[in-house]
């Protein structure tokens, strides 16, 4: 006779087998397969189309807090102003925040660059595959490294972000497994999502769940929320962020900046100017500022 963890054990199969098949079933008929970082391009050692994985690099970056749509342009204008990791690498920082003016949260912006010296410097322009040197790398934590090793170099790995959540939080609630009421820890989703990857296409496969998951958030009042870690984000306007990118901005097109010159109140600038010292990202001589 068999056990009732057992019983419980094939009942999770079944349904983990039946969530594949929503998943694969939505994709095949609405995935999102015109996205610029899921099409391959020339590798001109090999003469084969392949994925290149500075290019997931800069995507995955960019889509940090960012939505989908408004990364889709400015990937393209950014790869055109730097095709490769080297010419990255060697960019003064004043022209990449220029051309990651826009994105929002310009940190990453830096973070990329800082990045690309340590690849050319240190891996000899490739970026690595492993987990430990992907962290390693400015910017990079652990749901980044897994999506670069995923989407990349389609390495067999899972990560949680907020459409994948979405999925399994609604496999979730769905399932019986949960009461819906209760907040839902990533670690409580891991256990699936690893098996649910298991004889999977890492890339398709992933890139399957988030577009399944997105298209979720549209219609179930966005799963998400259900998530212990989910955190509604705050308004830009009259946010520290509204005045660390005013002073970027402002500095991208003058030789300097002191307090008098910003329409805000003076702890708040003096606070944004140290935010910004603190990331690397502008220097003070005297009482001017500038980028670093």
């Amino acid at each position: 006779m068999k056990s009732s963890r057992s019983i419980q054990g094939e009942a999770l199969n079944t349904k983990i087998e039946v969530f594949k098949k929503q998943v694969w079933d939505y994709y095949k008929k609405n995935g999102r397969h015109d996205l610029p970082w899921r099409q391959p391009s020339l590798n001109l050692r090999s003469g084969k189309k392949d994925f290149n994985s500075y290019y997931i690099l800069v995507s995955e970056i960019m889509l940090q807090q960012t939505q989908v749509c408004r990364v889709a342009e400015k990937y393209r204008e950014f790869l055109k102003a730097f095709p490769t990791v080297q010419e990255l690498a060697r960019s003064d920082l004043s022209t990449v925040l220029r051309v990651w003016s826009g994105m929002g949260y310009n940190r990453r912006g830096k973070y990329l660059r800082d990045a690309a010296k340590t690849i050319v410097e240190k891996y000899n322009g490739e970026v690595p595959r492993e987990r430990s040197d992907l962290r390693s790398l400015s910017g990079i934590g652990p749901y980044t490294a897994s999506a670069i090793r995923i989407f990349a170099f389609d390495l067999p790995d899972t990560f949680i972000e907020t459409n994948v959540r979405a999925a399994y939080i609604h496999f979730l609630c769905e399932s019986d497994s949960l009461n819906e009421n209760k907040s839902i820890n990533d670690a409580q989703i891991v256990p699936l999502a690893i098996q649910a990857a298991e004889g999977q296409d890492p890339r398709k496969w992933h890139w399957a769940l988030m577009d399944y998951g997105s298209h979720l958030k549209k219609i179930h009042h966005n799963p998400s929320r259900k998530s212990a870690h989910y955190v509604r984000q705050s308004k830009f306007k009259g946010s520290l962020r509204e005045v660390r990118g005013a002073i970027l901005r402002k500095l991208q097109s003058s030789r300097g900046l002191t307090v008098r010159d910003l329409p805000f109140e003076k702890p708040r600038i003096n606070q944004a100017f140290s935010g910004l010292k603190r990331d690397g990202m502008i220097v003070r001589k005297g009482k001017t500022w500038y980028i670093a």
